[in-house]
């Protein structure tokens, strides 16, 4: 697998894409990178079930970089709830390891595919409702969060997101104001990547025909490039988020996804 010239444009793309998405919307940019990472492996030769499995581990060590990134910038504004994220924090490094060291190298990439098209449809529904929550109800004392954590680590470490999709709205049903819940978001990305990462590189040492410069599941080229683009964009796309219309961006954003689902189930359903 040669570093033509093609690629590492794509790749950059890529990174400069989800670099400001994250930024933007809260999200570790998984749910874009996946499908992209995934036709990019696919173009090059790598089998379906592997490819999928790979897209989301790369996708998930490139949240490691875009987190710290857009975290440093929403920190700046006094965004982040730290007591969220010291909250939920255990909960996410507990289910997190769960799902990279054991679920994910016992399912095979096609049902992770379809896993992957029927949460990001059921994220993009979320943001299209943008439902208000109860304004009574308040952030779950020291044991809900600890479970609600292990709930996003699990669930991110099978789609390689992350967290986001799960944490936005969680903490906006606590009546977490959206820009504090989208800056706690980004922050906990650094631990739901870093646990799930650990275990894509361990469940992943004697896969067999990994594609040259893989690092168990994870694909380094790829890593890097977008590693490098998507800590450029963050920030701006945390600028951006405290000066744009989000709601009409995330109905916008939802449209993107739902079309990127549909390309999964397409994915899964053919490698079944």
């Amino acid at each position: 697998m040669n570093f033509e010239p093609l690629l590492i444009i794509e790749l950059a793309l890529l990174g400069l894409g989800t670099g400001f998405l994250a930024g933007l919307l809260g999200i570790g940019g998984g749910m874009m990178m996946v499908p992209f990472i995934t036709i990019i492996l696919s173009g090059r030769g790598v089998g379906p079930d592997l490819s999928v499995k790979m897209a989301i581990a790369t996708s998930m060590a490139t949240i490691i970089f875009t987190s710290v990134s857009s975290v440093r910038a929403h920190h700046k504004r006094g965004a982040v709830r730290w007591e969220l994220v010291r909250g939920l924090a255990p909960g996410i490094i507990l289910g997190g390891a769960i799902a990279s060291l054991g679920v994910f190298a016992l399912l095979k990439g096609t049902w992770l595919a379809l896993f992957f098209a029927a949460f990001v449809s059921f994220s993009a529904t979320q943001m299209f409702l943008d439902r208000k929550p109860a304004p009574t109800r308040q952030v779950p004392g020291t044991a809900g969060l600890i479970g609600a954590g292990g709930v996003i680590g699990f669930l991110s470490g099978l789609v390689g997101a992350g967290g986001g999709f799960v944490s936005v709205p969680f903490m906006t049903w606590c009546n977490v104001a959206i820009h504090n819940a989208v800056a706690t978001s980004a922050a906990l990305g650094f631990p739901i990547a870093l646990a799930n990462v650990v275990g894509y590189v361990i469940s992943g040492q004697n896969v067999q025909d990994l594609p040259p410069y893989s690092f168990g599941y994870i694909w380094l080229p790829a890593l890097g490039v977008i590693a490098v683009c998507s800590v450029l964009t963050a920030p701006l796309g945390v600028q951006a988020a405290h000066k744009l219309p989000v709601k009409q961006l995330k109905r916008v954003f939802a449209s993107i996804l739902y079309l990127l689902a549909a390309y999964m189930l397409y994915k899964g359903l053919m490698g079944s």
